[in-house]
């Protein structure tokens, strides 16, 4: 696990505020030590940047005691507007941000959300900064249509109106918009199709994937490997489905997580996989984004690059660091 002192895996007696949390797993840790470590950015819940000590920890979360700092939480200077019009917002959503709040989140005190914005919050932001608001590109209220995970990077679409929500959303379920992501694995795959069903505890406290397709949701991946880098593979995978955490549990499932992924590191039940790869946080990014304009019927397509950081990992990668 890349620049960790440490790494614990929540369970039920453990469950709770994540300094408690962090000092019931740590055995000598102190409160004031606890809270100097999450001062100085290096306390981690899931891969991400925990800044909130009132943070609650669940069955199966991973905290992480880290000996380096983290870079500091994403602000709205981070965020790039790639299409702007009246009726949607398309962004490049920087990694260790939240698509979304949570709706339990939604009445924290202003103080508490500036310190790790949402995605949905920035944008809101920067449309009038940004943008004369005028008929052209309508006011600055946004509408969800997709969800990428917050320690993931890459493209997103915002719907400024319900009509587009609506012709957007309408879009992703019948699985015609194009949402293509990359990822970095150990070892090689060759082309497939993933397909299993998603429940939501597969017995751990974390998302999974049932035999019995009468449990839950069904997942669809469609994966090609890229090149190889060393011991690791560089892979495009096509999303069918779109379900929470879809890529990151069907290649766990498969022996072979996703570079620093601290959640899935392997098939239910088994050993976790160590993770040697030093990524600097989720090896995963979306990389494409294509659909029709709900009220246009123009055709969009985004598509960007991995971001330095993955990049740099690339590289060390490449050269056997």
């Amino acid at each position: 696990m890349p620049n960790s002192s440490a790494a614990f895996t929540i369970t039920t007696e453990t469950a709770g505020a994540v300094l408690s949390a962090l000092r019931k797993h740590a055995g000598n840790l102190t409160w004031s030590a606890a809270k100097k470590h999450m001062e100085g950015r290096r306390i981690a819940v899931n891969g991400i940047l925990c800044v909130d000590e009132g943070r609650r920890v669940v069955i199966g979360d991973v905290i992480e005691l880290r000996t380096r700092s983290f870079p500091p939480p994403p602000k709205d200077e981070d965020v790039r507007i790639l299409f702007i019009d009246q009726d949607l917002v398309v962004v490049d959503k920087p990694a260790g941000m939240l698509s979304l709040r949570h709706p339990a989140d939604i009445d924290l005190k202003q103080e508490k959300k500036d310190r790790q914005p949402s995605l949905e919050e920035s944008v809101r932001r920067l449309i009038p900064r940004r943008y004369n608001q005028s008929a052209r590109t309508g006011g600055a209220e946004l509408f969800a249509v997709h969800r990428i995970d917050r320690e993931t990077s890459g493209i997103l679409v915002f719907a400024r109106n319900e009509n587009t929500q609506a012709g957007l959303i309408r879009q992703f379920a019948a699985h015609d918009a194009l949402r293509k992501y990359f990822c970095i694995i150990p070892g090689w795959l060759t082309d497939q199709t993933l397909e299993s069903v998603q429940i939501r505890d597969r017995g751990d406290g974390l998302r999974g994937s049932s035999p019995d397709a009468a449990d839950g949701q069904r997942m669809v991946t469609h994966i090609t490997p890229l090149r190889r880098l060393g011991d690791y593979t560089e892979l495009e995978c096509r999303l069918e489905t779109g379900r929470t955490n879809q890529i990151r549990i069907q290649l766990a499932e498969l022996g072979h997580p996703i570079c620093g992924d601290v959640k899935y590191r392997g098939p239910f039940g088994s050993p976790s996989i160590p993770d040697q790869s030093t990524a600097p946080r989720l090896a995963l990014h979306a990389a494409e984004l294509g659909f029709v304009h709900p009220l246009s019927n123009a055709l969009h397509r985004y598509e960007l690059p991995w971001p330095k950081d993955i990049l740099s990992l690339i590289r060390r990668i490449k050269i056997g660091e």
